[in-house]
């Protein structure tokens, strides 16, 4: 089967899940978000065998920390919601921007000893597309103009934890 359209259904299951889940909140989020932190952490412990307790304990910080922050930003106020699609937003089009840039405009190597196949285009791609969406999604919802400047900052980011789980891929061998 095409690797494109695998990633895109996988992909529009996941966010129909995480959407679902996040419109209704509480107790039904709370769950889909500790299953996916325990997914985390699972594929973290599989990457780390034998390579000590502290890194099982960093694994553990790791999958945590974004948990406790989505459950967070969730439940904080009346905007919690929208704050929650505004970072699913950045999140998404950062992966989903830079995914279509690299592979159109991909020339120049990101880091390629440690992926290959990130781009310095994909990365620009990412970063634009998540501002342009996010920064719309902040002004349609009123969440603030200092939104606009942070979803840049927060693709660069995301392409930043990206190229370290892929270091962590590529000491354990994976």
């Amino acid at each position: 089967m095409n690797e494109l359209f695998i990633r895109t259904a996988t992909g529009l299951v996941l966010i129909a899940l995480a959407l679902l889940t996040a419109v209704l909140g509480g107790t039904l989020f709370a769950v889909f978000v500790a299953a996916i932190a325990t997914a985390m952490f699972y594929e973290w412990t599989r990457l780390v065998r034998g390579w000590g307790a502290i890194w099982y304990i960093a694994g553990f910080i790791y999958a945590l920390i974004p948990a406790l922050a989505l459950l967070w930003i969730r439940e904080r106020d009346p905007h919690g919601l929208d704050l929650l699609l505004w970072a699913f937003i950045v999140t998404w089009s950062t992966d989903i921007g830079a995914y279509f840039a690299g592979r159109r405009f991909g020339s120049r190597k990101l880091a390629p000893s440690i992926s290959p196949g990130k781009t310095v285009e994909g990365l620009c791609g990412g970063v634009v597309a998540a501002t342009l969406f996010g920064g719309a999604w902040a002004l349609a919802t009123d969440l603030g103009h200092a939104l606009l400047a942070l979803a840049p900052v927060l693709a660069v980011a995301a392409q930043a934890g990206d190229l370290f789980e892929s270091s962590m891929k590529r000491r354990a061998g994976v």
